[in-house]
C-alpha cells in the first residue's frame, strides 16, 4: 500500500536507473579501449612490414676447388748420369728435373748453338731460304791446314768460295765445323772478338747467368756454361723455324766440302729432332737435344742437356752421352701422362642465398692436363655475380686449368638446383 506522501515513480527510479547522460564522463573508457585496439593493430602491421623495408643480402659464392694443386702420385725419378750435369725440361710445363749442380763447365761445340742463334736473329731465314751469300777470304782459307793439324772439327774451304748463310749454318750445326763458325762470326760482326761480345750480351739477355763465351766454336775450354743455361738457349733456338729445320737434318750438301753428316746420331730416332753435340778433352761428351713426345694425342717438346760425360776420345764420349740421353728420354716419356683433375659434374662452388636459400655450381666436362705426379697446377674459377634467382642447369662461368706455362684447359660451369628468393611471408616469419 502506497503511502500518501510517496510517488510510484520513485520506486521505478530505484529499480530502473536512468541511462547516463550523453554529456557525462562515462563514455571515456570505451574510447580508450578502441584507441588501444587500433594502436595494437597498427603496431603489428608495422612490425610485420619492418623486415620488408631492408634489402635482401646478395648471394655469396664459395669455391670448393683449390686455387692450385699438385698432380697426385709419386714424383718421377730419372736415370741421371753418374757424373757431369744434366737437365730435362718439357715445353710449357717446366723443368722435370736436374742433376749435377750449377757450376759452369766447358761445353765444347755446344757453343755453336749460340753462334747459330745470334746469326739467325741478326739475319733471319725463312724455312728453305738460302739467305745472303758470304765469301771465304784468302786468310780464312789459309788457316785451314793449321786448324786441321790441331785436330779441329772442320769443313774444307777455299779462298773465294761463295757459300750461303744456310749452307754455312749447316756446316756449323751438322759436322760442327769450327772454321765455319769463325767465318760466320767475322761476316756478322767484322771480327771474331766483336761477335763473341755479342754472344755474351745475348746470353745476359736470356738470363744465362752462369755462361761465358770466349770463342764462337767452343774449342777454347774457357767457354763455359751449365745444363740449365743451355736448356734456356736451346728452347729459344728451337723456336726459330730455320734453326729447327737445319738441326733436324741428317746430312746436307755444301760447296767444296760436299755432303756432310750430322754428328748427332740420335736425330730421327725416338722423336729426337736435334740439336748439337760437343766433345773435347776438357768438356767430355756433351749434348743439347730436343725431342717430340706424344702423350694422349698431344705433342710435347722435350729439351735437355747432358754435359761432361767421360771417355778417352770423342767417339767414346759421344757414345756415353747418347746412351744417357736415350735413357733420360725413355723415362721422360714414361713419366708424362694425362691426369683428370676435375670430373664432369663435379661441384666447383656453393652458392649461399638469403634466408638459407642456395644452389651449387658444377663443371660441365672433365678437365684433363698432361703432366707428371708432383707438378703444380693452377685452377681459376671465373664465376660472374649471382642473383637471388637462379635457374637450374644454367651456364654460369668457366673453370680454367693450367699446368706450368702450358696451354689452358677450360670447361663451362652450370648451376645445380634452382634458387628462388624468399617469399614475403618467409621474410616476415624469419623476422619474428
Amino acid at each position: 500500500m502506497v503511502g500518501p506522501t510517496e510517488s510510484p515513480t520513485q520506486d521505478l527510479g530505484v529499480l530502473f536507473p536512468a541511462p547516463p547522460s550523453r554529456r557525462g564522463g562515462r563514455r571515456l573508457p570505451w574510447a580508450l579501449g578502441g584507441l588501444l585496439i587500433l594502436l595494437l593493430l597498427l603496431g603489428g602491421g608495422l612490425y610485420a612490414v619492418a623486415p620488408l623495408r631492408d634489402p635482401l643480402p646478395a648471394p655469396t659464392v664459395e669455391l670448393t676447388v683449390p686455387a692450385s694443386m699438385t698432380i697426385p702420385g709419386t714424383a718421377p725419378r730419372l736415370p741421371w748420369p753418374r757424373t757431369g750435369q744434366a737437365m730435362i725440361s718439357v715445353g710449357g710445363l717446366g723443368n722435370l728435373g736436374a742433376f749435377g749442380g750449377s757450376k759452369p763447365v766447358p761445353i765444347a761445340s755446344v757453343t755453336k748453338v749460340m753462334t747459330a742463334y745470334v746469326i739467325l736473329t741478326e739475319h733471319p731465314l725463312a724455312v728453305g731460304e738460302q739467305g745472303p751469300k758470304l765469301t771465304v777470304s784468302a786468310e780464312q782459307a789459309a788457316a785451314y791446314p793449321a786448324e786441321k793439324a790441331r785436330g779441329e772439327s772442320l769443313v774444307e774451304v777455299r779462298a773465294g768460295e761463295v757459300i750461303t748463310e744456310r749452307q754455312a749454318l749447316q756446316a756449323v750445326l751438322l759436322p760442327s765445323a769450327n772454321n765455319m763458325a769463325r767465318i760466320l762470326a767475322a761476316w756478322d760482326s767484322g771480327s771474331v772478338a766483336a761477335f763473341v761480345e755479342k754472344m755474351n750480351a745475348v746470353a745476359d739477355d736470356l738470363g744465362m747467368s752462369d755462361t761465358d763465351y770466349t770463342d764462337p766454336s767452343g774449342l777454347d775450354p774457357e767457354t763455359v756454361s751449365t745444363a740449365r743455361d743451355q736448356v734456356i738457349l736451346a728452347s729459344r733456338a728451337m723456336a726459330l723455324p730455320a734453326f729447327a729445320e737445319i738441326v733436324k737434318q741428317k746430312q746436307a750438301t755444301i760447296p767444296v766440302a760436299g755432303t756432310v753428316q750430322n754428328y748427332n746420331e740420335l736425330v730421327g730416332r725416338n722423336g729426337v729432332v736435334g740439336i748439337k753435340t760437343g766433345s773435347t778433352d776438357e768438356a767430355g761428351g756433351c749434348l743439347v737435344f730436343a725431342a717430340v713426345v706424344t702423350v694422349g694425342g698431344r705433342k710435347l717438346s722435350v729439351v735437355g742437356a747432358v754435359l761432361g760425360q767421360p771417355g778417352a776420345n770423342t767417339p767414346v764420349q759421344l757414345d756415353r752421352v747418347f746412351a744417357v740421353t736415350r735413357s733420360l728420354l725413355r723415362s721422360t716419356a714414361a713419366a708424362l701422362a694425362v691426369h683428370t683433375l676435375v670430373e664432369a659434374g663435379e661441384q666447383v662452388a656453393t652458392v649461399r642465398g638469403p634466408l638459407d636459400t642456395g644452389s651449387t655450381i658444377h663443371a660441365t666436362e672433365k678437365v684433363e692436363v698432361v703432366g707428371w705426379p708432383g707438378l703444380r697446377v693452377r685452377l681459376d674459377a671465373q664465376i660472374p655475380a649471382v642473383s637471388s634467382r637462379i635457374a637450374a642447369g644454367a651456364e654460369h662461368g668457366q673453370l680454367t686449368v693450367a699446368a706450368g706455362d702450358g696451354e689452358l684447359v677450360a670447361t663451362a660451369l652450370r648451376t645445380g638446383a634452382a634458387m628462388e628468393p624468399p617469399t614475403t611471408w618467409e621474410r616476415i616469419r624469419r623476422h619474428r
